[in-house]
């Protein structure tokens, strides 16, 4: 099994085009055509995880946060991040980071938390726009059915709680085959004139190959006609923070104290208490402090965070209770999530989470 075969399968849950514009999600260092011998989980790579990796023999470390968010001018060794790449090229290790691409992929990271929180109802907090798709494609109708299918199989036609979404249209579409057509219907050098199905559907821009190749495989012209248009709409099932609802809502401090024990925190951070029950409950991993107003908007009782800030706790006004949970106690489940993906798929292959305690943050 190539390490490319494991990307992919990363990539069919968190797709790399979900990233945020200023992340580095990828394949960090090292070769995704070589033989995957072992995969080594964890949050952050230090030089310790790409030691811990070469006692182990395996050559592929997938980390939730990147290594490399910049651009390297020289590598000297001047620093962690520069020793880390020195010593995984030396020992032809791969290195692949699932970042915000995972933050805002349906099931991922905030989905996770939300889970051990056991949260119902979970939705997207913030969901992305300009992340969809509309595919139309003229179809004659003998073969309309046929290609619709096609299309929604391969992933189209998903709208909020619905898939197999289509519009259809009938119409008829004219053409006049070229000298070295070899049309599905018509001759060549005459007018033609045929009985055609518009078709439309929508579909993450992630997926556009996928439904694209699926269409013009099933679709019988030698050229169909098709049009892609990039859509404003928001995508329901994907994007920043989730929100959810609390079977049996809960007493404030019962809940702070239920966070502190799930997630291992050493200290949880949260605004002044507003006197309310907690029955609905925003939630970001990691930094998530510019989502306060999305949370607020949705009528959230409570935010969690990974990172608030100081001054951004004044904006709760007892209209909601911020909580600071951690940056990476509220991301640790990551792992988890990369594990779940690649032994689901390859039951037998080499997976196991480092024991370096990466977190750079003590507590007292």
């Amino acid at each position: 099994m190539k390490i490319s075969e494991i990307i992919s399968l990363i990539e069919e849950v968190a797709p790399i085009s979900l990233q945020e514009e200023y992340d580095n999600a990828g394949l960090q260092v090292g070769d995704k055509n070589n033989e995957a011998t072992g995969a080594l989980l964890c949050i952050d790579v230090t030089e310790d995880v790409i030691d811990e990796a070469v006692q182990k023999g395996f050559n592929l470390i997938i980390s939730h946060h990147p290594l490399l968010f910049k651009g390297l001018k020289n590598i000297t060794g001047k620093n962690y991040i520069e020793r880390v790449v020195i010593k995984a090229i030396k020992n032809d290790i791969s290195i692949y980071a699932a970042h915000t691409n995972l933050d805002n992929a349906q099931g991922g990271v905030n989905f996770k938390i939300a889970e051990k929180l056991n949260l119902e109802d979970i939705r997207i907090l913030s969901p992305q726009k300009g992340k969809l798709l509309k595919l139309v494609v003229f179809t004659p109708i003998a073969a309309a059915d046929e290609v619709r299918e096609a299309m929604l199989n391969a992933g189209a036609g998903k709208i909020g709680n619905y898939d197999m979404c289509s519009y259809n249209m009938a119409g008829y579409g004219t053409f006049r085959p070229c000298d070295g057509a070899e049309p599905y219907c018509g001759e060549v050098g005459a007018m033609h004139r045929e009985d055609e199905v518009r078709i439309e559907v929508i579909l993450p821009d992630y997926n556009k190959n996928k439904v694209l190749g699926a269409m013009l495989k099933i679709h019988p012209y030698e050229e169909p006609a098709y049009d892609i248009v990039q859509l404003e709409n928001a995508n329901a099932y994907a994007g920043s923070g989730v929100i959810g609802e609390l079977c049996n809502p809960m007493d404030e401090m019962e809940f702070l104290k239920m966070v502190k024990n799930i997630f291992s925190v050493g200290t949880v951070k949260y605004s002044p208490l507003t006197g309310k029950k907690i029955k609905r409950v925003a939630l970001c991993g990691g930094s998530g402090a510019f989502l306060i107003n999305d949370a607020i908007r949705a009528n959230a009782d409570l935010f969690l965070t990974g990172e608030v800030g100081y001054h951004n706790f004044f904006m709760a006004e007892k209209r909601i209770l911020l909580v600071e949970a951690g940056h990476y106690e509220t991301e640790q489940y990551t792992k988890d999530i990369f594990c779940d993906i690649i032994t689901k798929k390859f039951p037998n292959f080499a997976v196991q989470y480092t024991s370096v305690e990466p977190n750079p943050i003590n507590y007292l």
